[in-house]
């Protein structure tokens, strides 16, 4: 399967639970995560003491938010999703397993970003029944680099 996509917007809190910002660009580091994000310095809420390379970065397809709206009633502003990169014309759920690019920056998608209920308490009850199976992808970052708001993303 090929296929391309663009970065919408892309989102770091510096900490679990701390207000998320959007950001023009972001240094993407192999092993480590954003530069910035919460999960890059290992203060997620989700920062275990064991390497998980699919906590380097989340996404999330714009379509699914504008589905949780129209399905749910349910509106979450860019970046409230707590995923990093906010994605438009990719199905990520196909890319469990994958390698594709994000500019010049290779990413491997590790498994599926489901819902949880912290995400919920963060956010308004039904957030994560309307985001089951479209809740985004954790992703390896495979290639140093800098990722940007409206960079193509390239399915090999």
């Amino acid at each position: 399967m090929s296929g391309s996509g663009t970065v919408v917007s892309i989102h770091l809190a510096g900490a679990g639970g701390a207000p998320v910002r959007q950001v023009p660009e972001a240094r993407a580091v192999a092993g480590k995560g954003l530069e910035g994000d919460r999960y890059f310095s290992g203060h997620g809420t989700y920062s275990k003491p064991k390497y998980d390379p699919g906590a380097e970065a989340t996404l999330i397809e714009s379509e699914a938010l504008e589905a949780l709206k129209r399905d749910y009633g349910i509106e979450l502003a860019p970046g409230a999703s707590r995923r990093n990169i906010m994605t438009r014309g990719v199905s990520l759920n196909h890319l469990v397993g994958r390698e594709f690019a994000i500019g010049a920056v290779r990413f491997r998608g590790i498994r599926l970003c489901e819902p949880c209920a912290y995400l919920q308490k963060l956010t308004e009850p039904g957030v994560m029944r309307g985001l089951v199976h479209r809740g985004g992808l954790n992703a390896e970052i495979l290639a140093d680099g800098v990722i940007r708001a409206g960079d193509a993303i390239e399915v090999k």
